[in-house]
């Protein structure tokens, strides 16, 4: 698809989801969900970038402010209100992110007294810390187009609040792990076992505000997150990250594009990192295409899981030319680019994954219609990636 015909898409997209969730026209109870919404900021400031509309830029902002002032609240159904990081309304409105932010689930969150049901879990609020570093990367985004600092802080405390409250001392040994999920407040994990590739991410994710910090604003009076960052390093000393799940294949590709970056722009020193994550991927790729299961009908597959594998190729590309144009960082690396070299055989995938999810019909199904706005928005993002 060109660059025209994607953006006219991409457009249309992005306002029926304004209308949709209660952006545009503003709705005194607005659908917001976290991961959602951040790929929704980073699609609107990238309208904004290839049509200078400000009207996008606009809605972006819109956005990140109804997210904070509604997932940094409490619900409605909660006897508590005000903001989660029970900070009072002054306060709160400087540091919207000092408590973390809601998932933005249908249901309240599971009570402290309340046994685990593990179906119904999914469908529970509380704060998952994989969807908070994608809100942060939102948030370093829109600094860097607006130059405002404040969005800078506002991921910053947000990346300190969550390091401080998801990691945890293990009982086994020195070395640190992570909760998967956590209350509202934060007070209590919900689900204790560590997400796969939270590690990962949080570590790529902190070396993206250290480095906006420096490069962007001369390290003036913002914090940093050097502590953080060495911390989440050693939790990831170990981790298996091979999984057959496209979503998190597409995630393990989007991290490789970032610490490529990273070395690029900002000096990161991290080669065996990024040759680990590459070669996981590799073998993700492998295992899910011998899977078929992109030849399954639309009923059995989830969109938004394979529009994320759709996402992270479109770096691959990116990947790799970063890797030919700086022969003083990567010389001698002929593993790591061959590795990216057999990942760019599965580009093909890209487009049968966006084409298959294109036709009306497809977005007919179940599987489609009851996650409509997180598929269309990811669909948007597939067809124009470069911002996110």
């Amino acid at each position: 698809m060109d660059r025209n015909a994607a953006s006219a898409l991409v457009q249309e997209i992005m306002l029926d989801f304004a209308s949709l969730t209660g952006l545009t026209p503003v709705d005194a109870h607005p659908r917001r969900y976290l991961w959602t919404d951040a790929f929704a900021v980073c699609n609107y400031f990238e309208l904004f970038r290839q049509t200078d509309d400000e009207t996008y830029r606009d809605l972006g902002l819109c956005l990140v402010d109804q997210v904070h002032h509604t997932l940094g609240r409490h619900r409605d159904d909660d006897p508590r209100s005000g903001w989660i990081s029970g900070l009072d309304e002054v306060e709160g409105e400087r540091h919207p992110t000092k408590g973390g932010l809601r998932i933005g689930k249908q249901l309240n969150e599971r009570k402290l007294k309340d046994p685990p049901n593990e179906r119904l879990e999914w469908d529970q609020d509380g704060q998952y810390y994989h969807y908070l570093t994608k809100w942060i990367h939102a948030l370093n985004c829109v600094s860097r187009v607006t130059k405002d600092p404040t969005y800078l802080r506002w991921a910053i405390e947000l990346a300190q609040t969550a390091h401080a409250r998801f990691t945890y001392a293990s009982t086994f040994g020195r070395q640190k792990r992570m909760y998967w999920k956590m209350s509202i407040d934060l007070t209590y994990p919900l689900v204790s076992s560590m997400g796969q590739h939270d590690p990962l991410d949080g570590f790529v994710t902190y070396n993206e505000l250290q480095a906006a910090v420096t490069r962007d604003f001369g390290e003036s009076s913002l914090p940093g997150l050097k502590p953080e960052i060495a911390e989440m390093a050693e939790i990831c000393r170990g981790i298996k990250l091979v999984t057959d799940d496209p979503l998190g294949i597409g995630g393990l590709l989007f991290d490789a594009s970032r610490i490529a970056q990273l070395m690029i722009q900002d000096g990161l020193k991290n080669i065996s990192l990024l040759e680990t994550v590459v070669d996981s991927a590799l073998l993700g790729m492998e295992a899910f295409v011998k899977g078929e299961t992109l030849e399954y009908p639309g009923e059995f597959r989830l969109a938004f899981r394979e529009l994320g594998l759709s996402i992270g190729l479109s770096a691959i590309e990116k990947l790799m030319k970063g890797i030919e144009e700086n022969p003083s960082l990567f010389q001698q690396k002929n593993h790591l680019q061959r590795q990216v070299e057999d990942l760019m055989e599965f580009m093909p995938l890209r487009e049968t994954i966006e084409q298959f999810w294109m036709a009306g019909k497809n977005r007919e199904v179940s599987t489609w219609t009851l996650h409509r706005e997180i598929n269309m928005v990811m669909l948007a993002t597939a067809w124009l990636p470069a911002y996110f």
